[in-house]
């Protein structure tokens, strides 16, 4: 097997943003992608980018952990010396203005290259063993999605939150189920994993920048019929919340109105998802009949 290829030069820009280390084999495909928003906190993002790597390092063979600047920040500068673990890389990506977290997601999900593409915010809510569950499940069991799902019984809370964002989730989950998602209630969850092909055209789609962006994912997969897993989460942390209850409580409303209207007008259209469970479901019938052409045939005589 051929020796991973270490780059200690200078970081380097790419169309896609600035690779800041690689130590990452060329020769073996990105098996996880983890794009980690981020907006005004370049501390944070060292930390938990450190921790992330970290855990990922031996656990799984090729990954890439892809921060998005969404201001811009000091994010670069402030990964310029963190180490990506075996197998691993860094990317950082810059965006010139504030475009919000679904702007952000998006961008970094377009470029990611991984078989298992994750997104999660940037202190890690939900620690990093639920990202490498969501990332077992996707490769081995073959989920179109896996979205952490804070309604389940399972579910825990180590830190609290305000009566008034457990408020405006309730409300918002109530409103959005109603008129967009038939009933699945915990779209606002920071935890969501996709199979590579489902991403990159998910994301192509995708029209919503700021945080109905959930939604509109969700809503998406609904449609064309995508295997959705839900998983127990546990949040360990709530520290990188930029939601003004009032102002953005209305935008987000707006925001799910608007892919109402987005669908109307023939913009979630996509060939492409509708050909992969459509060819996935005639595969599943394929494998039953040919089970039923082979199974022994009982004679049951006179």
């Amino acid at each position: 097997m051929a020796s991973p290829v270490v780059h200690k030069a200078m970081p380097r820009e790419t169309p896609s943003g600035t690779i800041l280390r690689s130590y990452s084999d060329p020769a073996r495909p990105i098996s996880l992608s983890v794009v980690l928003p981020c907006y005004r906190a370049p501390s944070l993002a060292r930390q938990s980018v450190a921790r992330l790597a970290n855990a990922l390092s031996g656990s799984v063979p090729g990954y890439e952990i892809i921060v998005v600047d969404d201001g811009p920040g000091d994010c670069e500068s402030s990964l310029a010396n963190v180490f990506p673990g075996a197998g691993g890389s860094i990317r950082v990506i810059t965006l010139p203005v504030n475009r919000g977290k679904g702007a952000a997601v998006a961008e970094g999900m377009r470029v990611a290259t991984g078989a298992a593409r994750i997104f999660t915010d940037i202190d890690l809510p939900y620690g990093t063993t639920a990202i490498m569950l969501v990332e077992s499940l996707i490769r081995t069991r073959g989920f179109h999605m896996v979205v952490g799902d804070r309604t389940f019984p399972q579910s825990r809370y180590e830190t609290e939150l305000s009566i008034g964002r457990r408020l405006a989730s309730a409300v918002f989950s109530q409103v959005t189920a109603t008129l967009v998602t038939g009933g699945f209630f915990d779209t606002q969850c920071g935890l969501k994993g996709f199979r590579g092909d489902v991403a990159r055209e998910l994301f192509r789609l995708c029209r919503v920048d700021r945080f109905a962006f959930d939604v509109e994912l969700l809503y998406l997969a609904l449609t064309y019929g995508l295997e959705i897993k839900r998983v127990p989460v546990m949040l360990e942390s709530n520290s990188t919340s930029s939601v003004r209850l009032g102002r953005d409580s209305m935008r987000t409303l707006i925001d799910v109105a608007r892919i109402k209207l987005h669908q109307m007008r023939g913009e979630y259209d996509s060939e492409m998802l509708a050909g992969i469970v459509g060819r996935e479901c005639d595969a599943m019938s394929d494998s039953l009949v040919t089970r039923q052409s082979t199974r022994p045939i009982l004679r049951v005589e006179a």
